[in-house]
């Protein structure tokens, strides 16, 4: 048989514990090239670029 809790964990206890379950705000950085917001280590959806080096090709609307 499993180990089980002596006692009940109390209200304070499991709310000090999940304090940091929150979500976090996503950060986000300006590109290089076209001075858009986008998610840091990721290439930029506006214009395709990397790093300041072009590596999609990206259609025009």
């Amino acid at each position: 048989m499993t180990p089980l809790p002596k006692r009940k964990q109390s209200r304070g206890r499991t709310r000090r514990r999940r304090a940091h379950h929150a979500l976090k705000p996503t950060k986000l950085v300006v590109c290089q090239s076209c001075r858009e917001m986008h998610m840091p280590h990721h290439v930029c959806p506006s214009c395709g670029s990397y790093a300041g080096v072009q590596v999609l090709e990206v259609e025009n609307e």
